[in-house]
């Protein structure tokens, strides 16, 4: 018994004085490690303000430009932990990490598919030029100023000052109309005359009354155009273009066109009818009862 205590006990000085000659060759590659890991530090703060700063010229969202940092500062600590156990000559160990990242990041991703895909549509919609924040949009059934694009949703609030917030996801697969991309928008009014009215002189009464009303837009003229014959009008609708960026200026230009159409048509003794139904019979009716026809006759 006690040669076998003794055998297990040189056994366990030769592993000792194994382990501690290894890791007096290693010390070298230690400090190297170490001073990898301490400059991969400080490299990823440097290259995450670095990104913070590109992205502060393209990127609004304060959300987004914060995440996009962080991610490119991991990156960097993540590069220089792989060279550190390059340099400890841990290579099966560097490959156990990577395939264990591998299977984590695929149930992650199963996991949260539908976040990370609104994740990923933030960033592609952070970086479009043709959508900033500021710019009246229309998508989705929805139409407003966009007030902000994260990593999750697309807020819009409308012009009843409701926020209204979208999955990126919703967006990226949606058709949108942004108002904000041209400075002009074009305007529709439609209107009735009555069938006594001179249709040449409703035609450039009304062109003329636009022109004079709104400021003229370079190369794009008053359109006007007799639409039908109504049951008690005969309808046109004219189109003329506006400086605006947003949805209410359209708004703002259809009143003030409207006004203006009315008090020319008034001073020119234009009348614009309101609905009317005329009921014709073609046989007398007899309102008298039975009776009363035979006692008459």
């Amino acid at each position: 018994m006690k040669e076998q205590f003794n055998a297990a006990l040189e056994q366990l000085i030769e592993k000792l004085k194994g382990w501690f000659t290894t890791l007096i060759e290693n010390i070298p590659n230690f400090i190297i490690a170490i001073l990898v890991m301490i400059a991969a530090y400080y490299a990823s703060k440097y290259v995450s303000k670095l990104m913070g700063k590109i992205l502060g010229k393209k990127i609004e969202q304060e959300s987004i430009k914060s995440a996009i940092s962080k991610v490119t500062a991991v990156i960097v600590v993540a590069l220089g932990l792989f060279i550190a156990l390059g340099i400890l000559n841990l290579g099966k160990a560097l490959t156990s990490l990577l395939a264990g990242a591998g299977v984590v990041g695929l149930a992650i991703g199963l996991a949260l598919q539908g976040t990370l895909a609104n994740t990923f549509a933030g960033l592609v919609l952070s970086f479009r030029k043709n959508i900033r924040i500021g710019n009246w949009v229309e998508t989705n059934d929805f139409s407003g100023v966009v007030t902000e694009i994260n990593l999750k949703n697309f807020a819009i609030r409308e012009s009843d000052n409701n926020i209204v917030l979208i999955p990126n996801k919703t967006i990226l697969d949606s058709p949108l109309k942004n108002y904000s991309l041209t400075d002009t928008i074009r305007v529709t009014v439609e209107c009735g005359v009555g069938y006594e009215s001179d249709l040449e002189k409703v035609e450039v009464l009304t062109k003329e009354t636009i022109a004079n009303t709104f400021n003229e837009v370079p190369d794009k003229e008053v359109e006007f155009y007799f639409k039908e014959f109504g049951d008690s009008s005969i309808n046109f609708f004219c189109r003329f273009w506006i400086k605006g960026r947003k949805r209410v200026d359209e708004h703002v230009a259809r009143n003030k066109a409207v006004i203006a159409i009315k008090k020319a048509f008034d001073n020119e003794d234009i009348n614009i009818p309101f609905p009317i139904r005329t009921l014709q019979f073609g046989n007398n009716l007899n309102v008298k009862s039975p009776d009363m026809q035979k006692a008459e006759g």
